[in-house]
């Protein structure tokens, strides 16, 4: 049984407590740890979990530490438990810093540990039915939009929100990157609250990328177009919705065909993959203690947290010589 900790209890951290009961197979929950002590004290007898008011005392009970503190904590603390020789999860952003993403994944390295990212779209049901039919997309569009909370305010928007579908796109985009550009505004804090960014791949794929925090409703839907496809993906919803160009034809006689001329008639078909309901934050961490057990790779590794945060900084930095422009 892997002994974990949780380091961080607020509104994140009391769910990633909460899943952890639930995977009472996989994991043995020894407590957490939180800087607030009345927030730790009500969250201890809320769910019936230690409190540990010493960190330290935590990392050095337990096997793996999740770490689902604010993001400029997140160095500190990973490269604290890595070199206590703690396998760790962390949630996104991996830090808040591309430095300090490098300096966590070398020093996990040489350490020997695992290290997974919290980048849970990748477990949303509706992208895990759709993944088997996204084959090489030349144009994604996302739009990831939230209504004002001002937890998460403490990060652009691009580290909060966008980052999300910058790991989806990479995750299936295999190709490197050729260019990009970004505009943003920062309307109601210090950072930028709307972006959008376009990255352009070497294979020719495009990516078209919008976050925003101050929208006046919840949108998390990813669009991939591919030969002959196009895959709609409603991460909210959870839904997917896939448009096929075939040229074998059906005996329907109310199916939609579209004639080509000379190149002959293709059939469009719309389908709707049915979705395995669960809790994606749940998966994620089952997913780390199988990698844990088994030796394997975690499904979303510390270099493909890296990889993000890189991107998402190079969006940052367009930004900020737009607006120095």
């Amino acid at each position: 049984m892997i002994r974990i900790g949780v380091i961080g209890a607020g509104h994140l951290g009391k769910i990633h407590i909460k899943c952890l009961l639930n995977l009472t197979d996989d994991y043995n929950l020894i407590g957490f740890h939180d800087i607030n002590e009345d927030n730790g004290q009500a969250v201890s007898q809320e769910f019936g979990v230690n409190y540990y008011k010493d960190l330290d005392e935590l990392i050095n009970d337990c096997d793996v530490l999740d770490i689902v503190t604010p993001t400029l904590s997140h160095h500190e603390i990973a490269t604290t438990c890595i070199r206590k020789c703690k396998h760790v999860f962390i949630e996104k952003p991996v830090a808040n810093t591309l430095d300090e993403g490098r300096a966590i994944m070398n020093l996990s390295h040489e350490a020997e540990v695992k290290v997974q990212i919290g980048h849970v779209e990748r477990f949303n049901p509706a992208f895990v039915s759709a993944q088997p039919d996204i084959n090489s997309p030349m144009f994604i569009e996302a739009h990831r939009l939230a209504q004002f909370n001002p937890r998460g305010t403490d990060v652009p928007v691009v580290l909060d929100l966008m980052i999300h579908d910058i790991d989806i796109v990479l995750s299936v985009v295999k190709s490197n990157i050729k260019r990009i550009s970004a505009s943003g505004v920062a309307v109601v804090s210090d950072t930028p609250d709307i972006t959008n960014a376009r990255i352009e791949f070497d294979n020719g794929c495009v990516a078209n990328l919008t976050a925003s925090r101050i929208s006046v409703k919840n949108m998390r839907k990813a669009r991939f177009f591919q030969k002959d496809a196009y895959i709609s993906v409603d991460f909210l919803k959870k839904e997917t919705e896939i448009v096929r160009m075939s040229e074998e034809l059906s005996d329907d006689p109310f199916a939609m065909v579209l004639d080509l001329g000379e190149k002959g008639k293709k059939e469009i078909s719309f389908t709707k993959p049915e979705i395995t309901e669960h809790n994606a934050i749940l998966e994620e961490l089952r997913s780390f203690a199988y990698a844990i057990k088994n030796d394997t790779i975690p499904p979303v590794t510390i270099e493909d947290g890296v990889s993000a945060l890189d991107v998402a900084h190079q969006i940052i930095e367009k930004i900020s010589s737009n607006h120095r422009v």
